[in-house]
């Protein structure tokens, strides 16, 4: 079955309204806002947990707030059918979980960290996933590009102009970690969904 663009449904628009408007507020609240929610390793480690999540919804600034909406927004122009309802929720999870626990064993050396541009690649990730199972025709394109995007990444660094567009400082394993955790989310759902078509 083809995958839907633009897809309007509620449970299809409801994650990245209510995750846009998150961002918005969080935005709105200006330093004191993005200070008490951006990841800290030694407050999540002194027990300020909910930094875990408020970290991916603070930014830099209004120009990497603007960026990480432009991706919410592409994100689900791409794959809104294959995010909608709890898959997203799931995924969304998944992502942030795996950001926080490569953040936490492998990035000692991270004091702190804000954006929701990690969680934006697990997004990505599992609707290419998802894409590629519906046998969409730009599928393998997307997942190429994606794939040497984070290769680019790994090996040269940040995007030209990312840095400079976000106004600091790009975390590129922030988007390997999502990426991983999208990816993972994405064929535990496409494995559940062959075992129950077989039954």
């Amino acid at each position: 079955m083809r995958t839907r663009r633009f897809d309007i449904a509620p449970d299809a628009s409801i994650l990245p309204i209510t995750i846009a408007a998150l961002i918005l507020l969080a935005a709105i609240g200006g330093d004191t806002v993005r200070l008490a929610g951006r990841y800290e390793r030694e407050a999540v480690l002194d027990g300020e947990l909910w930094r875990l999540v408020t970290g991916h919804l603070v930014h830099l600034g209004w120009s990497h707030t603007v960026l990480n909406l432009a991706g919410l927004a592409l994100v689900w122009a791409l794959f809104a059918s294959a995010l909608r309802g709890m898959h997203g929720l799931w995924v969304l999870v998944a992502s942030i979980a795996a950001i926080d626990a490569g953040f936490l064993i492998n990035e000692p050396q991270l004091d702190w960290y804000v954006g929701f541009s990690g969680v934006l690649h697990g997004l990505f990730a599992a609707g290419v996933i998802a894409s590629i199972r519906a046998r969409e025709p730009e599928a393998w394109l997307l997942g190429a590009l994606f794939v040497v995007k984070l290769g680019w990444e790994q090996l040269i660094g940040p995007v030209p102009l990312t840095a400079k567009m976000a106004g600091g400082a790009v975390i590129e394993n922030a988007h390997l970690y999502g990426a991983l955790g999208g990816a993972c989310a994405g064929l535990l759902a496409l494995r559940l969904r062959l075992r129950s078509a077989r039954l």
